[in-house]
């Protein structure tokens, strides 16, 4: 059997890949973060992660432990809310980013409703800078968006790079002395942003070939030939492919996937709860987000 605090520090650990964050994240100690992760080393019997003074990492055994902790946690707390007689009530207002609406999503979703059906879920997908804006104007309860850079208000759920993508053999010409044909979201995309930010430091020109708020917009025009778009790695959609380094263009750095909790006006306490079990289960399922894709 194995401790239940000890595996959410795990997979905390393992989301952040970091001691010192995960201790800030679970308002433990380091020490603390660190003995409970020996301990559930020494009950596997096997190292979960390699680690040295520069870097944390997954070891084989790690990685497969993430499965049977996320598993294991899970079940703890449907069980715990089966026993303690308490049903989650109210309507949840639940915004995500266009490009995080993946094949793990809908499961997250789909087991969150049979486990609380009295909820009322509404979904928005949208651009990130758009559910930050409605977030902060109270139009939302728990939005799931991108982040750019380190720092700032919401809870870490994982961290990804930034990169240029274009079509699988059909990449179109990044010759220096011609503008960079970029497919983008519109105002106030984050990734537009970045791409438009970077470029300008450059002194690289651009011009737009195309403009969507959606990601199978995007990708169709991508796809196409038409251009060039930034993208997080780890969810570059199929038929896509990271433009080579040698193509010139400027590094874009990374970006971060938070959990932001909105301040209703007048809310009942059951839409704060169900925000908050809704944000545990996003959490717990951490990179399985966009390692899914």
């Amino acid at each position: 059997m194995y401790d239940p605090a000890q595996l959410k520090t795990f997979l905390t650990v393992a989301q952040t890949l970091s001691f010192t964050q995960a201790a800030r994240r679970l308002g433990l100690r380091q020490s603390t973060v660190s003995q409970q992760v020996r301990r559930l080393e020494e009950a596997t019997g096997r190292r979960l992660f390699s680690r040295d003074t520069h870097s944390v990492g997954l070891t084989e055994d790690g990685e497969a432990m993430l499965g049977f902790a996320r598993t294991i946690l899970e079940a703890n707390e449907r069980a715990a809310g089966w026993f303690a007689g308490t049903r989650l009530r109210g309507r949840l207002r639940f915004g995500v980013s266009e490009d995080l609406a993946t094949p793990r999503l809908p499961e997250i979703l789909e087991r969150f409703r049979g486990d609380h059906p009295e909820v009322d879920l509404e979904l928005t997908v949208e651009l990130s800078g758009t559910l930050h804006e409605r977030l902060g104007a109270g139009h939302l309860d728990l939005v799931l968006a991108k982040r750019l850079g380190e720092g700032g208000p919401g809870q870490l759920v994982w961290r990804d790079k930034l990169v240029w993508i274009a079509a699988e053999g059909r990449r179109p010409r990044l010759d220096p002395d011609r503008p960079v044909p970029l497919i983008v979201y519109p105002p106030p995309g984050i990734t537009r942003a970045r791409a438009l930010d970077v470029l300008g430091r450059q002194g690289r020109a651009w011009r737009i070939t195309c403009t969507s708020r959606s990601l199978s917009g995007l990708t169709a025009a991508a796809l196409a030939g038409l251009g060039v778009m930034v993208h997080a790695q780890g969810l570059i959609p199929p038929g896509l492919a990271p433009v080579p380094a040698r193509a010139g263009l400027p590094e874009l750095g990374g970006v971060e996937f938070v959990l932001l909790h909105g301040r209703r006006r007048g809310s009942a306490p059951d839409a704060a709860d169900a925000a908050d079990a809704l944000a545990a289960a996003i959490l717990a399922a951490g990179d399985r987000l966009h390692r899914a894709v």
